[in-house]
């Protein structure tokens, strides 16, 4: 899966280095959600697992970025978000995407939690090599 940028609209890219950050990810994944005309449990779902997947690129990838933007495919509507950090990759993914499981002390719902949030979750990562997860929330 790759995210199918609208025509006309390049995606938005924002830092993902320090805790405040944080929060200017949130409010973009929310305007992006509400001009896509996601639902609101929707927009909901979709602003959790940015939130959890920035928070995971700062602690765990030691930050790096996210790229944001509206997507369109088959007909569809929807809200993208790549998330790409230059940290220590996962060395066991199989292991990270298990509910309960962290690597800190966390909740350990970071990785599991977003993608059972979204309609579409790919994450490529290798240890040593740094980490990305793309997610998209479609229109229904």
């Amino acid at each position: 899966m790759t995210a199918p940028w609208t025509a006309g609209e390049d995606p938005q890219v924002y830092p993902i280095a320090r805790s405040g950050d944080l929060v200017h990810i949130r409010q973009a994944i929310r305007a992006l959600s509400q001009k896509c005309r996601l639902s609101l449990v929707d927009q909901t779902k979709m602003i959790t697992a940015a939130s959890e997947l920035a928070r995971n690129t700062l602690i765990y990838g030691g930050g790096g970025t996210v790229s944001s933007g509206l997507v369109s495919a088959n007909g569809k509507n929807g809200v993208a978000a790549v998330f790409e950090d230059s940290g220590p990759g996962i060395a066991d993914v199989e292991q990270a995407m298990t509910d309960g499981w962290t690597s800190g002390g966390g909740l350990g719902l970071g990785l599991s939690g977003a993608r059972r949030l979204v309609d579409d979750f790919r994450l490529v990562t290798a240890p040593g090599e740094g980490t990305t997860v793309t997610i998209i929330k479609w229109v229904r």
